[in-house]
C-alpha cells in the first residue's frame, strides 16, 4: 500500500527530479559524539560537521524540547551508497549547517539496531514503495514517520531538507498527521493476527510453483538483477527435495548454486561470496562480504552436496569456511560482521585482476589457464579490469580445456592459493569488527552441521569456540545474551531473532557433538525468549523486549535472513525431539499457528 503525502510529496517530486552535482566534501578536523561509538560503521561519520545523535533519549528529548524534526539515518559499515553519501553529503558544510540549525540528526547502525532499521524500512517501503540503504527517513518529534528515501545526491538533499524545513515551519500540523498516518498503518502490521491453517504438502508445492516462476531458466536465481541468492528460498527448496524427493526443487536449487560459483558473486581467489550481482549472469557483485552470507550458502552448498555427491558444492563450502576462519574470526573465536565494497575508496578494487598481473603473480603456463579459466581479457569486464568467474558452465570449461571436472578443480587450487596470496599484499577493503550474536549464532550451525556432514572435525571445533564465546562473553550465563560485542564490550539486549538463531546453532552443537550442555544452554535461551518476547494473546514472538520507538515490531517475514519467529520454530520442534521435554512440542505447535496464515497467505516471504 503507497502512502500518499499529500502536501509535502508533490513539491518533492520536482526535487527528486533534479540531478545533483556533488560539493567537495569539507573536512573540519572536529569529531563529533560518534567518534565513541562502539560501531565502526558510526566511527565512520565521526569527522562528518553533521551533529549526529545515536539513537536515544537524549536525541528524542532535544527534538521534543525544540520542536524539530528527526533525520533518522540508517545504514552498516560496509554499504557502498552509505559511503558515497557520507562522503557527498554529510561532509558538506552547507547541508551539515541546515541539519544541525533545523533538525535533529540520529545514525543508526542496522546491524547493531535491526528493531529500528526494520520499523524505519517498512516506513520507508510505505512511503516509496522502495527500499534500501542508506535509509534516511524523517521523523516527527515523536518518532512517527513522514518522508523517507534512499540515497539522495547532495545539491537533491539540499533541497529536500530546504523543503522539509518550510512545510515544518508552515504545515506542521499535516506532516505530524502524515506521520500519525503511517505509524498507524505499521502498527497495524506488526500487530496483524489471524487465525491459523494448515500447511500440507500440496501447500509446500505450490510454493515451489510459485518460485518457478520467477526463475531464471539460463542462469538460475529468482528474478532479475540485481540478484540475489535468496538463500532462505534455496534452503528451502533443498529441504523440499530431502524430504519430499521433489526433483524439480533440486533442479532449481543447484541451477542457481551452479550460476553462483560459475559467477563472480564467488569470490575466487580468496574464498567466501559477496552480498549479491548486479547482472543476471552473477558475474558483477556488490563487492561487499556479509557473515550471513557465508553462513547460509555454505550451508545449502554442504546440503546439495548430501543431495547429489557434486564435490564442486563440497569445495566451495569448504572455501567460504576457510576464508570465514582465516579473515573474519576473532584471536577470542567469535566472527566478525562483514567486509566493505571498498578499498582505495574504489568499489572492487580489491579484487580484480589484469591479465599482466595474472602473469606476474603465476607464471605464463599457469596464467594462461587462470586467464582461459577464469574469463580474463584485456578489456576486463569492471572498469578496464577483471572480475574472475567463469565464462562457461563448469562441464563445458573443463571439456573444453581436456580434462574431467575434477581434475580442472584440482589444477585451480594451487592458482587460487598463489592469487590469494598476492592479493593480500593490496590495501584491504575495511573489515567491520563487531561481533554480532544472531549472525554469530547463524555461522555457528552452518559450521557445526558441515562439519559433521563433510567429516571436518575443524569446522566443529571452530563452532565450539566461538559458541563458548558467545556463551560466556556475550551472555550472562542464563540464557540472555547481549546482541553486539566490540572492542572488550557486550552491548544493547539481544533481539529475539539473535536469541533464536544462537539456540539453533547451539542445537546444531550438541548434534555435532553430542555434548548435553550444548542442549541445555539452547533450551536456556528459548526460556528467555519465552519470558523476554513472548505476545501471550497472539503465541509468536516480538523482536523486543520492549517497544522500540512507537511500536514493538515482529520479525514474521524472511529477508535476507531467515525470520526470528522461523528460526524460534525450528529450535522449539528440534527440542521436542531431541530433550522429549512436552513443553517445547507445545509451543511449538502454537507458533506454527500463530504463523501458519501469513505463510500461506504470503508463501514467498516465509520459505523458512
Amino acid at each position: 500500500m503507497r502512502i500518499v503525502l499529500a502536501t509535502l510529496l508533490v513539491d518533492l517530486l520536482v526535487i527528486w527530479a533534479m540531478a545533483g552535482i556533488p560539493p567537495t566534501a569539507a573536512a573540519t578536523g572536529k569529531l563529533n559524539r560518534l567518534a565513541k561509538a562502539a560501531s565502526p560503521y558510526l566511527r565512520q561519520h565521526a569527522d562528518n560537521p553533521v551533529d549526529w545523535y545515536e539513537w536515544g533519549e537524549e536525541a528524542f528529548a532535544k527534538a521534543r524540547a525544540e520542536n524539530k524534526p528527526i533525520l533518522l539515518s540508517v545504514g552498516y559499515s560496509s554499504c557502498h551508497w552509505c559511503h558515497v553519501m557520507r562522503r557527498e553529503s554529510f561532509s558538506d558544510p552547507e547541508i551539515a549547517k541546515v541539519l544541525n540549525e533545523h533538525f535533529v540528526a540520529i545514525k543508526v547502525d542496522r546491524e547493531r539496531r535491526p528493531e529500528v532499521d526494520e520499523t524505519y524500512m517498512l516506513a520507508t517501503e510505505l512511503i516509496t514503495r522502495s527500499g534500501g540503504w542508506p535509509n534516511n527517513v524523517f521523523l516527527t518529534p515523536d518518532l512517527k514517520p513522514f518522508m523517507a528515501g534512499t540515497y539522495f545526491p547532495p545539491t537533491q538533499f539540499k533541497r529536500l531538507l530546504e523543503a522539509i524545513i518550510q512545510h515544518w515551519q508552515t504545515n506542521e500540523v499535516r506532516l505530524r498527521q502524515d506521520g500519525e498516518r503511517v505509524a498507524a498503518l505499521i502498527n497495524e502490521i506488526m500487530a496483524a493476527r489471524a487465525a491459523a491453517g494448515e500447511i500440507t504438502p500440496a501447500v509446500l508445492e505450490g510454493v515451489r510453483e510459485e518460485l518457478q516462476k520467477s526463475f531464471d531458466v539460463f542462469y538460475g536465481g529468482f528474478g532479475t538483477a540485481p540478484k540475489f541468492p535468496q538463500e532462505p528460498s534455496l534452503l528451502f527448496l533443498l529441504a523440499l527435495a530431502e524430504r519430499h524427493n521433489d526433483q524439480e526443487a533440486l533442479r532449481m536449487a543447484t541451477a542457481t548454486l551452479d550460476g553462483i560459483l560459475d559467477g563472480g558473486i564467488q569470490d575466487h581467489a580468496g574464498g567466501g561470496f559477496h552480498r549479491y550481482a548486479t547482472d543476471n549472469r552473477w558475474i558483477v557483485p556488490h563487492f561487499e562480504k556479509m557473515l550471513y552470507n557465508q553462513a547460509l550458502i555454505a550451508q545449502a552448498l554442504v546440503r546439495a552436496w548430501r543431495l547429489t555427491g557434486n564435490e564442486r558444492y563440497a569445495r566451495a563450502a569448504l572455501r567460504a569456511y576457510d576464508f570465514v576462519l582465516r579473515d573474519m574470526t576473532a584471536p577470542e573465536g567469535g566472527f566478525y560482521s562483514a567486509f566493505d565494497a571498498d578499498s582505495e575508496e574504489e568499489e572492487g578494487k580489491f579484487y580484480v585482476w589484469t591479465p599482466a598481473e595474472l602473469r606476474e603473480v603465476l607464471g605464463s603456463e599457469e596464467a594462461e589457464f587462470a586467464i582461459k579459466a577464469f574469463g580474463v581479457s584485456e578489456e576486463g569486464n569492471f572498469e578496464g579490469a577483471n572480475i574472475l568467474h567463469m565464462p562457461q558452465p563448469l562441464a563445458d570449461l573443463a571439456d573444453s580445456m581436456g580434462m574431467s571436472v575434477s581434475v580442472f578443480l584440482d589444477r585451480l587450487e594451487p592458482i587460487r592459493a598463489k592469487l590469494r596470496e598476492a592479493r593480500a599484499k593490496r590495501e584491504w577493503p575495511f573489515r567491520d569488527d563487531k561481533i554480532l550474536a544472531g549472525w554469530n549464532g547463524l555461522m555457528i550451525a552452518s559450521l557445526a552441521e558441515a562439519g559433521l556432514s563433510l567429516n571436518e572435525p575443524r569446522l566443529v571445533a571452530a563452532a565450539e569456540k566461538a559458541a563458548t564465546f558467545l556463551w560466556e562473553r556475550m551472555g550472562d550465563g542464563a540464557g540472555a545474551l547481549r546482541r553486539s560485542y566490540f572492542e572488550g564490550r557486550a552491548e544493547l539486549e539481544a533481539t529475539q531473532t539473535d536469541h533464536a538463531y544462537a539456540a539453533r546453532g547451539l542445537i546444531a552443537l550438541y548434534d555435532a557433538t553430542g555434548e548435553g550442555a550444548w542442549l541445555e544452554r539452547a533450551e536456556k535461551i528459548v526460556e528467555t525468549i519465552d519470558k523476554r518476547f513472548l505476545d501471550a494473546e497472539a503465541g509468536d514472538y516480538y523482536s523486543t523486549g520492549d517497544a522500540s520507538g512507537f511500536t514493538r515490531p515482529k520479525s514474521r517475514s524472511d529477508g535476507a535472513t531467515p525470520s526470528g519467529n522461523a528460526v524460534m520454530l525450528e529450535a522449539l520442534a528440534k527440542l521436542a525431539r531431541r530433550s522429549g521435554e512436552p513443553a517445547h512440542g507445545e509451543r511449538a505447535t502454537r507458533l506454527l499457528a500463530a504463523l501458519s496464515v501469513l505463510a500461506l497467505k504470503f508463501a514467498g516471504a516465509h520459505m523458512s
